[in-house]
């Protein structure tokens, strides 16, 4: 009581304090005294209402345990990698490296997400609604470190780390120390249905956290993030998670897996997507991240769900392909998220701190973009670099069709069809998972679009990146994964056996000595891993004082499945095709995973 008290007064004179305190004594024994012969009625009624809420959640509890049954979902021996391993928590010192790190590498962090689900694995779930189930892309975010630190004599001292992304929903369950939330994303539409309903009832929530996909930096401050939630905070040192991050309380829906980093104002543009409108909102941090300087509703009649976004100097651009979230669709019977091939797909762009109104919007081909390589002005026409396919990996297969079968399948075509026509066009059903860099061409002024694919069908290629420095700029380079589409087929999983560097200002020179020339527009470059060798989350390192914009390195997290031992491997931008200039054996597996990133900082003490 006394705490929320002005004492103010206290210098004045004894004698008022004194009176005060009197007065408050006073009031005090007077409320006891009136309340005293009701004290029994209201802690009964108190304990009543505690014991009903109590019961209510044990008896909610004991249903949804007698109803639903969870099921682990197998991994396939070619699979073994996808498994989750345990988290160290403490960085611990990497001593086999072969070969050399460059002395001109900078000293900082590779860190990167991927899903790592609790308690074996990822789970489906029986019940008398049906069967649900997590998708391949679910799993509570494990955060995988490499620390380099370079010592005044110049040698080089190597740490490793991995630790869970702490979200609310990962606290719960880590608490009880069992499954509890049910798979609410895929399914017999009653199952999800019903799985909503009682993951809300009983947690507020109607899916779990799950912060598996990237992470970014934005005024100092490191970030875990995945679309369905707002991002947390990590201790870039120590991987520990510390808090939400809602920009001050200014952002309350989910944020986008890839926000992107305006050029000269240094401002975060993000995007959030749901379920329910508005679908998708876009907003502007302040360069120092305290402040949301711009939101707005961008007033799409439909939830795509759109996983990254592109800046320019003056444009934002959104993409809006139909690969959609539909609850609408669920309750008539329909898949919750789905993608329609026969829709519209639309790519919009809009000045910086614009409107729903001032959005230019382009009709392009239908297709799937997940990720996009760079956007940048070029005289009339913005210009968006991506990777395009005619079919979606999310979900997957409807309900009742074999998930391993269906991608094998899809697979298995593209391993017999990388040069065929048929897969250049685009018009084999099976062929319709391979991906390849794509051009678009948007004259903000006659809103023509003119569109073509830039790299061939050697390969089929994902997970874009460049030189962030370049960001919203026009770049020369871009670097993505390979897909290994044997070992791919086999599995029934996406496996990348090697990198590619695409030279977007060189043409492809075709040679008339050598038959079956690769349809590339542009220069391709590629670095394969040994065999049953593959890759995540690979991150460009620019060279310290680097003068040209492919001065650098690539890193990357690879797994050779005949040793079962994981590496991190250096390679070096210049001599792309050349063996890994260094490679890092790392104290424990990594499994596969998402997007990584190289974050140039100096380093404490860590060991």
């Amino acid at each position: 009581m006394a705490s929320s008290v002005n004492w103010g007064f206290q210098a004045n004179c004894s004698l008022q304090k004194s009176s005060f305190s009197d007065k408050l004594n006073n009031l005090k024994s007077k409320l006891f005294s009136t309340l005293k012969p009701f004290s029994r009625e209201l802690e009964s009624s108190f304990l009543l209402q505690t014991t009903v809420k109590n019961t209510s959640f044990k008896l909610l509890d004991a249903f949804v345990d007698s109803v639903f049954e969870f099921v682990e979902q197998p991994l396939l021996p070619s699979q073994s990698n996808f498994a989750p391993v345990d988290e160290l928590k403490k960085a611990v010192t990497v001593t086999a490296i072969e070969g050399e790190i460059p002395h001109s590498f900078s000293q900082g962090v590779y860190i990167r997400n991927g899903a790592n689900p609790l308690f074996g694995g990822l789970k489906s779930t029986n019940s008398v609604f049906g069967r649900s189930s997590n998708i391949w892309v679910e799993g509570e975010g494990m955060v995988h470190a490499l620390y380099f630190d370079k010592g005044s004599d110049g040698r080089w001292t190597v740490l490793y780390n991995n630790r869970y992304i702490e979200t609310e929903t990962f606290k719960l369950e880590n608490e009880r120390n069992r499954p509890c939330f049910l798979p609410a994303t895929e399914g017999n539409p009653a199952a999800v249905l019903a799985a909503f309903f009682f993951n809300q009832l009983r947690f507020g929530k109607v899916n779990k956290y799950f912060s598996n996909t990237n992470v970014f930096e934005h005024a100092g401050r490191y970030f875990s993030v995945a679309e369905n939630h707002i991002p947390q905070e990590i201790d870039i040192f120590t991987l520990q998670t510390l808090d939400n991050w809602d920009v001050n309380g200014t952002w309350n829906r989910p944020f986008t897996s890839h926000a992107k980093r305006a050029p000269d104002s240094g401002e975060l543009v993000i995007m959030g997507i749901d379920a329910t409108k508005p679908f998708m909102e876009l907003g502007v941090i302040s360069a120092d991240g305290k402040r949301l300087v711009h939101k707005v509703d961008l007033k799409l009649d439909r939830c795509t769900l759109s996983h990254d976004i592109g800046v320019t100097q003056r444009y934002n651009v959104i993409l809006d392909f139909p690969l959609t979230i539909d609850i609408h669709r669920l309750i008539k019977g329909g898949p919750l998220i789905q993608y329609n091939k026969e829709d519209y797909s639309k790519i919009g762009v809009m000045p910086r701190y614009g409107d729903a109104n001032s959005i230019k919007w382009f009709e392009v081909q239908p297709a799937c973009t997940f990720h996009i390589f760079n956007c940048f002005e070029h005289g009339d026409e913005v210009v968006v670099w991506g990777c395009k396919a005619l079919n979606s990996v999310i979900p997957g297969p409807e309900m009742g069709l074999n998930k391993n079968e269906w991608f094998s399948r899809r697979f298995r075509a593209i391993q017999s069809s990388l040069s065929s026509e048929a897969n250049s066009n685009g018009t084999n059903e099976d062929e319709s998972l391979f991906s390849r860099c794509h051009e678009w061409r948007l004259n903000m002024e006659t809103g023509e679009v003119k569109e073509r694919y830039l790299s061939g069908t050697q390969f089929s290629m994902d997970f874009p990146i460049i030189n962030s420095d370049y960001a919203g700029l026009k770049t020369k380079y871009g670097y993505t994964q390979m897909l290994d589409s044997e070992a791919s087929s086999v599995s029934g999983m996406a496996k990348y056996g090697g990198l590619a560097k695409l030279y977007f200002e060189e043409p492809h020179k075709k040679s008339s000595l050598i038959e079956n020339q690769f349809d590339e527009v542009i220069r391709v470059e590629y670095h394969k891993f040994e065999k049953n060798t593959f890759c995540t989350g690979v991150a460009f390192v620019p060279k310290i004082h680097s003068l040209e914009e492919d001065d650098g390195w690539l890193i990357a997290f690879v797994h050779n499945e005949d040793t079962n031992v994981s590496k991190a491997y250096i390679v070096d931008s210049n001599n792309f095709s050349g063996e890994a200039i260094a490679k890092i054996t790392l104290p424990c597996r990594v499994p596969y995973g998402f997007h990584g990133v190289f974050m140039p900082i100096q380093l404490p003490n860590l060991i």
